[in-house]
């Protein structure tokens, strides 16, 4: 018995310390928001399962009003790791500076990777990987400093089609190139079509779930609940205005296609009036009249809490949002809503949509589809 339990012991050690023969891919989530380098992750574990690297799961990057630089939150702060292991290897970033880092890519032979010269600086020419903020501040928390740049230019990310596959192998083997560190996230934005399906791995931290699960039983239950996301900050609007002239901003491929297919970008699409937010909110309240009791808002500005309730007055619901300003949390409830409407364009709403989709939860978007008739309210939707 005590000869099995020390066999058991070191398989596991064995396998806790095992490199990657495969060599990784390690990344820093540089553009925006949490929304944003949700889609971007799941673009990377995508190119990290295509290339059979192991994917190091970076902190995520956040902004915090009255601070000059970034924080970084370690990954499963917020998500689970071993659900990503269903789909591909993964490791912990910290965990892999810990064990590995000195061996496999000692400081002095770390190279950044980039497509061409980034922020040309005294004329070297270089990836500059840690050129600006957040970039200096995420390399920094793992202690990371580069010696070399690397263009991989003209490869591209796009795994799925013109044999990119067997390019990146012949030019970056893992046998002379352990660590493929990227700049920025090897992934596109908008997430690709064929990188939407990976959010079926990326499941709450228990914390999370805990969170938003005391909330909906102490503040919503008994009864249903709407979830609705608002984007109406001074920076959104003034990207809305501008929809016209890139039909497929940001997320807008969830409900308008990769192709227009479903239709066109519009202003009312990106931000919706309070009348069509009235107008749409009446419409699923009263189809399910007999079950709904609150509206959940989850907002990057403003909740509208007092207008709202002002407007649906006459349904006797409750209309609220979380305490705390915790967009994960947020997040989390709109993931748990059994209704959902959401802003087309935001990535926010993209990463609410996903986790539904994998439930099979109903969710729709503000002013979609683009109805040809007049959007002004009627005297019953009044």
């Amino acid at each position: 018995m005590n000869n099995l339990f020390l066999f058991f012991v070191m398989v596991f050690l064995c396998s806790a310390l095992a490199q990657d023969p495969s060599g990784y891919i390690a990344y820093c989530p540089c553009m925006g928001r949490f929304g944003n380098q949700a889609d971007h992750f799941l673009g990377a574990i995508g190119f990290a399962k295509a290339l059979n690297r192991t994917l190091l799961l970076p902190h995520w990057i956040e902004y915090r009003y009255g601070q000059p630089k970034s924080v970084q939150v370690p990954f499963d702060a917020y998500f689970k790791v071993d659900p990503l292991l269903e789909y591909h290897k993964v490791q912990l970033m910290n965990d892999f500076m810990t064990e590995y880092s000195d061996d496999l890519w000692p400081p002095e032979n770390r190279t950044s990777f980039c497509y061409m010269p980034r922020g040309d600086v005294g004329g070297l020419g270089g990836c500059n990987a840690k050129l600006g903020n957040p970039f200096e501040s995420f390399w920094d928390t793992y202690g990371i400093d580069f010696s070399f740049s690397e263009f991989y230019a003209p490869l591209n990310y796009d795994v799925y089609h013109h044999n990119m596959i067997s390019k990146w192998h012949a030019k970056y083997p893992p046998s002379k190139w352990p660590v493929l560190a990227f700049v920025g996230t090897p992934a596109s934005f908008p997430i690709q079509k064929e990188n939407v399906i990976n959010h079926r791995y990326l499941k709450w931290s228990d914390n999370v779930q805990n969170m938003a699960n005391s909330f909906i039983i102490n503040q919503i239950k008994p009864g249903k609940f709407i979830g609705i996301h608002l984007r109406n900050g001074i920076d959104w609007i003034r990207a809305c205005e501008h929809i016209s002239q890139n039909s497929l901003l940001f997320s807008a491929p969830q409900c308008l296609g990769y192709r227009n297919e479903y239709g066109k970008a519009t202003e009312e699409l990106c931000f919706p009036t309070f009348e069509t937010i009235v107008k749409q909110l009446k419409r699923l309240i009263r189809k399910h009249s007999e079950d709904i009791s609150t509206v959940f808002v989850a907002s990057d500005n403003n909740h509208l809490i007092p207008e709202l309730s002002q407007a649906l007055t006459s349904f006797n619901l409750k209309i609220l949002k979380y305490d705390k300003d915790s967009p994960h949390i947020d997040l989390a409830i709109l993931g748990k809503a059994d209704y959902f409407i959401g802003n087309c364009i935001s990535s926010f709403s993209a990463f609410v949509k996903r986790e539904r989709d994998t439930n099979d939860l109903p969710s729709q978007f503000w002013a979609f589809p683009v109805y040809q008739k007049s959007n002004q309210l009627t005297k019953d939707e009044l």
